[in-house]
């Protein structure tokens, strides 16, 4: 069975504050693993110990976890500035570290480039080889630590080097590193492919992570991504991986207006996360009963 977890982008960006009856309440709905942004946070023994702290917390919940992060404009690994693109770097070694000590064993995100900074151009030759060669690096780094990063392609809205499949996996070639691989989100895959299936098959080989998100960022399932056809396609390719819900609401603050919402898409973040569970766990059981049906045959 896939393992499910939550995004806790719906409750915050930083995890400064008290979440212990958020975690507890997503372990007792039945969620295998919390998705943990970090963000700001360097590996500084405050910040250590901080993640520690939540990361023993998780552990007597019996509740894992993986992180996400972005990088902002001052971490650009395309930055025509080698003192940002370096900057990025140590950040993004930092982002690793800190996910070790946290306890999640895959980091994933946009990390292959600032979030929404653009030149207003295509991507360059110049701008992807210092990516590729920067996530290198920070590949090392991960080896080193025990982590795999999972790089997410995103929208045009959101970035300009990395927005298909096909991008994707051309840049994991790149760099051509095994803790290097692919995440695949279905929000922004419904904008940007001609074919949601096609592009599962294209990410397949180098597939480690998949959010599930809706068309409006709400609730899987209330909107009109087509997850039947999702679920299948996972289970053609065998997709034996993490899948987690990723929504976002009016609140953190800095996070509705980073996603551009400014309407309500739920009750509450506890509804959403109850609703999608249930969503999730009846296409993720339907999708291992017909891969044992497959077997048997």
């Amino acid at each position: 069975m896939n393992k499910i977890g939550m995004n806790m982008f719906v409750w915050t960006a930083t995890m400064d504050e008290d979440l212990s009856e958020t975690l507890s309440f997503l372990k007792d709905s039945g969620f295998d693993f919390v998705e943990i942004p970090i963000s700001k946070s360097g590996a500084t023994p405050a910040n250590l110990e901080k993640w520690e702290r939540i990361g023993q917390q998780l552990k007597e919940l019996e509740l894992g976890v993986q992180t996400c992060s972005i990088c902002g404009h001052e971490y650009n690994l395309i930055d025509p500035d080698e003192t940002v693109r370096r900057a990025g770097i140590e950040y993004l070694k930092e982002v690793v570290t800190c996910s070790r000590v946290l306890g999640s064993k895959i980091l994933m995100g946009p990390l292959y480039a600032g979030f929404k900074t653009f030149t207003g151009k295509p991507a360059t030759t110049q701008e992807w080889n210092w990516s590729v060669a920067g996530m290198r690096e920070v590949a090392e780094h991960a080896q080193t630590e025990g982590v795999t990063l999972a790089m997410e392609y995103l929208n045009r809205f959101e970035t300009y080097l990395l927005t298909c499949a096909d991008d994707l996996v051309r840049y994991i070639d790149a760099v051509d590193h095994p803790n290097c691989r692919a995440a695949f989100d279905t929000f922004h895959a419904n904008m940007e492919e001609k074919s949601v299936a096609d592009a599962i098959r294209t990410c397949a080989p180098y597939l480690v992570h998949v959010q599930i998100s809706e068309n409006d960022r709400s609730t899987p399932g209330k909107g009109h991504i087509n997850f039947e056809e999702v679920f299948d396609t996972l289970q053609e390719v065998g997709y034996e991986g993490p899948i987690a819900i990723e929504a976002f609401g009016p609140n953190p603050p800095e996070l509705a207006e980073a996603t551009h919402i400014f309407r309500p898409m739920f009750s509450s973040p506890e509804q959403l996360a109850v609703d999608g569970l249930a969503f999730i766990k009846t296409k993720s059981e339907r999708m291992n009963e017909r891969k044992g049906e497959a077997i048997a045959s």
